[in-house]
């Protein structure tokens, strides 16, 4: 067993969720939040067992995640 820090995010079509710390893409998707976190869980056991434990960051992964939104001119 390890802890995994797990992103969700709500978007209007249903929750995507993805582990922080984790090298490769790893994610999931579902129409809760329960679905979306299940799905990732899964995913990442998969990665998991298809590349080894180096999959982990050596470093801790982040403690406090925030979200902002700015202004970008393009």
């Amino acid at each position: 067993m390890r802890n995994v820090r797990i992103i969700v995010e709500k978007h209007s079509d249903g929750f995507v969720a993805y582990p922080i710390g984790i090298w490769g893409v790893v994610a999931g998707q579902g129409d809760t939040y329960e679905e979306a976190l299940n799905d990732v869980k899964s995913a990442l056991r998969t990665h998991v067992e298809t590349f080894g434990q180096d999959v982990f960051e050596d470093e801790e992964p982040a403690s406090e995640v925030y979200l902002t939104e700015t202004e970008v001119p393009l």
